[in-house]
């Protein structure tokens, strides 16, 4: 989920797939508007929403990561730049991947 600058607010962008014909769309939406369920494609009732990466990082001092980690662990951010990349989602890590 993203956000996009609507007037004075900033609204939520939210990404959907048809589950009958595969077409993708991106939706700027209220957090309290009800999901869309009918594809603009195919007019079947088969959209899901789709959970995707936020579109910021968190960094610096003044955030969670920085302020309670201790010794060796406290810039996360830059400790694992020497490290090799794993081919894994980030979600790997955790055992927070949805099924798919």
């Amino acid at each position: 989920m993203r956000s996009a600058l609507f007037g004075e607010f900033t609204l939520p962008i939210y990404e959907y797939r048809c589950d009958a014909c595969g077409h993708e769309l991106e939706t700027i939406q209220k957090m309290a508007d009800a999901p869309l369920v009918d594809c603009p494609a195919c007019e079947k009732s088969s959209l899901k929403k789709l959970i995707s990466a936020v579109a910021f990082r968190l960094k610096g001092s003044g955030w969670y990561e920085t302020d309670f980690k201790k010794g060796d662990k406290k810039n996360l951010h830059d400790s694992g730049s020497s490290a090799k990349k794993s081919d894994a989602p980030p979600c790997a890590a955790t055992g927070s991947c949805p099924n798919a």
